[in-house]
């Protein structure tokens, strides 16, 4: 039976006619199945493309049919109204060295203030830099820059960024003000695409984008429109917001755009007065990082100044200094990586794993549903298992895999779960633990 790395391999041979990029560079390939010798998957194609659907079919077929064990290939397709992701136009992106999403999977995380002080703090290091704020219905840089009522430069179709102490600044609220946003989907979508593409941006070492919450229209514009360097999520230790979390790596996985690294603001907090330490959510204690094989690239504290990006304080500012460091590293290292992550392969009752160094083991699909670690399956706050192992049939069984980039795989199973990200490093120790497990039973 084919692997999917296997198929997944022979997939990048194929380019959609009329496109750039390889269909499973470009995330078009999704909802992976392999049952035997039946490879089941879907490619997303953008409307008003359906002439190429028979191209791409045979194209698939083609590129399977020298992969042993594949005896039957199928192929659905699913229409994406959104565009395609386009590299930067020359016009007003083309002087841009990095474009960094700053991301959160739900409101109140502090997600804008992060984006702002990271950019302040790039810009203390001698970085150009610019920040857009892309949330059209409640923009956070006028307030958090003190900037409310810009004289907005226009220049033909285009406009010109506010210079702010320096760094260049667009924000949706400049235009609308204190009005509210009482538009829909698809015309915020065009706004975004607007502000990002027809803004002369200039010379920039990085561009800093604050996406609304959540994983709507303006997200999934953004991040097909333009090839992003990396995303960054930010996220409290609170169980509530852990467990959207991996709905924002999965939205950007599937469009391809790597996730750099994972915040966690609003951590903890010490009186002036007492030498104790408060943890308001919780401690995680490097559970995301474990979680999601995803570094976490800062721990801010509640501390006082961080509501105020122009007079954050030393604390605040050597906090951000530290943050811009490490993901100026996360850059790198996503840039760099080449490594090959493990090959997986869908048995009969177990799902085996080939790891680089040569550990090859099977680990049963009960015993793998079971050791799920997501927040449904395990209590942030105590790291006690929720999951009863008695309520997971004993038939379970993996419906569909997904990689995420070099860090994780992602089990869809047949009793509904879907919302497992296992870290190749979380895996390798399952794999351990079921060899030794298997030799002390023998």
């Amino acid at each position: 039976m084919p692997t999917v790395k296997q198929v997944f391999d022979a997939l990048r041979a194929i380019t959609e006619p009329g496109q750039q990029g390889d269909i499973v560079a470009q995330g078009q390939v999704h909802d992976l199945k392999i049952d035997e010798g039946r490879v089941f998957f879907k490619v997303r194609v953008a409307s008003g493309r359906a002439e190429v659907m028979t191209a791409v079919r045979g194209l698939c077929e083609q590129a399977l049919a020298p992969v042993a064990g594949v005896e039957a290939v199928e192929v659905e397709f699913e229409v994406a109204s959104a565009q395609t992701r386009q590299s930067p136009t020359a016009e007003t992106l083309g002087g841009v060295k990095h474009l960094i999403a700053i991301s959160s999977c739900k409101g109140g995380v502090g997600k804008s203030t992060v984006a702002v002080l990271l950019a302040k703090a790039l810009q203390r290091a001698g970085h150009a830099v610019g920040l857009l704020d892309a949330d059209v219905y409640g923009p956070s840089a006028p307030s958090l820059l003190h900037c409310h009522h810009p004289e907005i430069q226009v220049d033909g179709p285009n406009f010109h960024p506010v210079d702010i102490d320096g760094m260049k600044v667009m924000s949706m609220g400049f235009v609308m003000g204190e009005s509210p946003a009482i538009v829909r989907g698809p015309i915020v979508s065009r706004y975004v695409q607007q502000v990002l593409m027809q803004c002369h941006w200039g010379e920039l070492d990085y561009l800093i984008i604050d996406l609304p919450p959540g994983t709507g229209d303006i997200q999934l514009t953004l991040v097909q429109q333009v090839a992003l360097d990396g995303a960054v999520i930010v996220t409290t230790p609170h169980m509530l917001s852990l467990v959207d979390v991996a709905k924002g790596i999965l939205m950007f996985e599937k469009v391809n755009v790597p996730v750099l690294g994972i915040v966690e603001n609003m951590c903890a907090f010490t009186p002036e007065d007492s030498g104790a330490t408060y943890y308001p959510f919780g401690r995680s204690e490097g559970s995301l990082q474990r979680r999601f094989g995803i570094d976490t690239l800062a721990e801010l504290p509640i501390t006082q100044g961080m509501s105020d990006p122009l007079q954050p304080g030393k604390v605040v500012e050597s906090a951000f200094d530290a943050l811009a460091v490490a993901m100026k590293g996360a850059v790198t290292r996503s840039q760099e990586s080449q490594t090959a992550p493990p090959e997986v392969e869908v048995l009969p009752g177990a799902v085996r794993f080939l790891f680089n160094d040569g550990l090859v083991a099977s680990i049963p699909n009960h015993t793998l549903r079971c050791a799920c670690p997501c927040a449904m399956c395990v209590d942030e706050n105590s790291g006690k298992r929720l999951l009863d192992p008695a309520q997971v049939p004993n038939t379970v069984a993996p419906e569909a895999l997904m990689p995420l980039g070099n860090y994780a795989m992602v089990f869809e199973w047949s009793d509904g779960h879907t919302t497992g990200i296992y870290p190749w490093a979380y895996l390798r120790t399952l794999a351990e633990q079921h060899m030794a497990d298997s030799a002390a039973s023998s």
